[in-house]
C-alpha cells in the first residue's frame, strides 16, 4: 500500500509542476531560455535512457516468461510502438495552434488589446489540450513509480520539467486576456491534475487484473510513450528555447544522471 501512495504522490507532484511554469512566467523578469533549453534536454535524456535501458528490457523479460523469447520480444515491440501510436494520435487530435508544447515566452507574448476573447480561448483550449495530453502521461508515471520506486525520482523530475513549459503556455494568454494573475495561475495549476487522475484510473482498471502479460504490455507501452514525448516534444522545445548544443548537453547530462541512478541501486 505504501508503494501505491508513493506512486500517487509522485504523479501528483509531476502533474502540478505546471504551476511552476506559471510562476516563472509571472515572476521572472525575463524568461531564462538557456536554463529551459538545458532542463528540457535533461528531461528527454532521462526518459530515453530509462525507457530503452531499464523499462523495455524488463517488459520483454515479463512477456518472454509468458510467451517465449521470440513471441515475447515481438509482443514487447508491438506494445512499445503501440504506446507511441497512442500519444501520437492524441497529439494529432490537438490543433497545432493549441498545442501545449508550442514555445511561449512571457516578454514576447501578444498583448490583449483588441483580442482578449481570442487570448482567453487560446489559454482555455491549451489547458484542455494539456489535460487530455497528460492523462496517459499520468498513467505512465504511476506505473513506472509502482514498479521501479528506486528510479521513480529521476523519472518524476523529468516529467515535472517537461510540464513547466505547459504551465507557461496556459498562463500567458489567460493573463494577458484577463489581467488576473490568480486566475491564470489557478487554471495552469489545475490543467496538471489530469496526470494524477490518469494514475487513479490506471490503478482502478489495471491493478485488479495485473499479471506478467499485463505488466509487460503496459511497461513496454510506457517506454514508447516516454520516447515519443522526448523526440516529438522535449527536444524540439529545448532547441526552440535556446541553442542547439545546450539541449544536447542537457540530453547527455540526463542520460548520465539516469545511468548513475540505476547503477547505485544495483544489488
Amino acid at each position: 500500500m505504501s508503494h501505491v501512495l508513493t506512486a500517487f504522490a509522485f504523479t501528483l507532484i509531476a502533474g502540478l509542476s505546471t504551476g511552476i511554469g506559471s510562476g516563472i512566467a509571472f515572476f521572472a523578469k525575463k524568461t531564462n531560455t538557456r536554463f529551459l533549453s538545458v532542463a528540457l534536454g535533461f528531461s528527454a535524456g532521462v526518459m530515453i535512457y530509462v525507457s530503452m535501458i531499464e523499462i523495455f528490457p524488463k517488459a520483454r523479460g515479463a512477456l518472454s516468461a509468458s510467451f517465449g523469447d521470440k513471441t515475447g520480444t515481438l509482443a514487447t515491440t508491438l506494445a512499445f510502438f503501440g504506446g507511441m501510436l497512442l500519444i501520437g494520435v492524441i497529439d494529432k487530435l490537438i490543433p497545432g495552434d493549441r498545442n501545449p508544447h508550442e514555445v511561449k515566452i512571457m516578454e514576447r507574448a501578444p498583448r490583449p488589446e483588441g483580442h482578449p476573447g481570442k487570448l482567453m480561448r487560446t489559454g482555455l483550449f491549451t489547458a484542455l489540450a494539456i489535460a487530455i495530453h497528460n492523462f496517459p502521461e499520468g498513467m505512465a508515471t504511476f506505473v513506472a513509480a509502482m514498479q521501479e520506486p528506486e528510479v521513480a525520482v529521476p523519472i518524476v523530475a523529468a516529467v515535472a520539467i517537461h510540464n513547466i513549459p505547459e504551465g507557461i503556455a496556459v498562463s500567458v494568454p489567460i493573463y494577458y486576456a484577463t489581467g488576473d494573475r490568480k486566475k491564470a495561475f489557478f487554471l495552469s495549476f489545475a490543467s496538471g491534475l489530469s496526470e494524477p487522475v490518469g494514475a487513479v484510473i490506471g490503478y482502478l482498471l489495471l491493478m485488479p487484473i495485473m499479471s506478467d502479460v499485463v505488466f509487460g504490455v503496459l511497461y513496454a507501452g510506457v517506454a514508447g510513450i516516454m520516447v515519443f514525448i522526448s523526440l516529438d516534444e522535449l527536444l524540439p522545445s529545448a532547441k526552440e528555447y535556446g541553442e542547439h548544443h545546450l539541449s544536447i548537453y542537457g540530453l547527455v547530462g540526463g542520460m548520465a544522471v539516469m545511468a548513475v541512478s540505476l547503477w547505485m541501486f544495483l544489488p
